[in-house]
């Protein structure tokens, strides 16, 4: 089998890519930097520039399945010019992938491809499924639904469509959860909000693992890539101060100030959605990390 990854070289296409290979899969994959090219024995980089509609389409050759991840981080401060570049790089890279498997003979069968959680409403009762048509009405929520539409129109091309509603992700190196892990590490930490908020997340690994699962038992639709077992703000940071050996004695720390801080992207501590993974639960799928506590022994030994 080989695979086409976009976003390879980003923290989920890292450990997707050591995954596949682990796995005898040979990957192909698409850099916007010509540095980043590589040449090795089943791994193999291709150029393209989404911005621009470029791509190598020597890329598609042998190719089975894609696996699309890219798409600029909303980890960074959203000024209106840095929102227009999370949307765009979303649907100018589908866009572009979409061109050149239609236009060039190949024998693609499937696209699974990175989505959001963000798409669903903050609600402090409903438990979200896949099947909830409900929408939030908002930057993110916003930029998923037209993420998700592009991706969508594979379906022309017949292909399989596959969308992972990715939660928060949990690693060892990088990520949102690295962030709380800072202050806190230094005695500083402290929740946001009343601390109720729930947070929908998954650990790197399952989400890696999620992905080769979906390619390999041929996935079709919507998967929330959430772990079962969802957490509120004021549990997580009391879990991983537990596991850090290291005092919370620092109020909340209040809206306001974060949005002060942060701008809209403060939205992204205060999100609290209850968010099923039954779906990919009865699909076959099995975690390797469904708890907060599991999680972090694997991240914080």
């Amino acid at each position: 089998m080989k695979i086409l990854i976009t976003g390879a070289t980003g923290l989920i296409g890292s450990e997707l890519v050591s995954l596949l290979l682990q796995n005898g899969i040979a990957v192909h994959y698409l850099t916007t930097s010509k540095s980043k090219i590589k040449s090795q024995l089943n791994y193999q980089g291709f150029y393209w520039n989404p911005s621009q509609g470029m791509i190598d389409e020597n890329a598609l050759m042998g190719v089975d399945a894609v696996i699309h991840l890219a798409g600029a981080s909303i980890a960074k401060r959203w000024t209106d010019s840095y929102k227009t570049e999370i949307l765009e790089s979303r649907i100018l890279a589908t866009n572009t992938l979409f061109k050149a498997i239609k236009e060039n003979p190949n024998q693609i069968k499937q696209i699974v491809s990175a989505s959001g959680t963000a798409i669903y409403p903050d609600s402090a009762s409903v438990i979200y499924s896949e099947n909830n048509a409900a929408t939030d009405d908002n930057f993110l929520s916003n930029v998923v639904v037209k993420w998700e539409e592009s991706v969508d129109k594979f379906q022309l091309l017949h292909l399989k469509v596959c969308k992972l509603r990715t939660g928060v992700v949990f690693a060892k190196n990088g990520g949102a959860l690295q962030e709380m892990i800072k202050p806190i590490r230094f005695g500083v930490g402290s929740s946001f909000g009343d601390g109720n908020q729930i947070s929908s997340w998954i650990h790197l690994q399952d989400l890696a693992a999620m992905y080769l699962f979906a390619v390999q038992n041929s996935w079709e639709g919507t998967y929330n890539a959430v772990a079962p077992f969802p957490v509120s703000n004021s549990d997580l940071t009391r879990s991983i101060a537990q596991k850090l050996h290291r005092p919370l004695w620092l109020p909340a720390i209040p809206k306001f100030v974060m949005k002060f801080i942060l701008g809209d992207m403060h939205e992204l501590l205060f999100n609290n959605k209850k968010i099923s993974a039954q779906k990919a639960i009865d699909g076959g799928f099995r975690f390797q990390f469904p708890t907060v506590e599991k999680a972090l022994q694997e991240i914080l030994p």
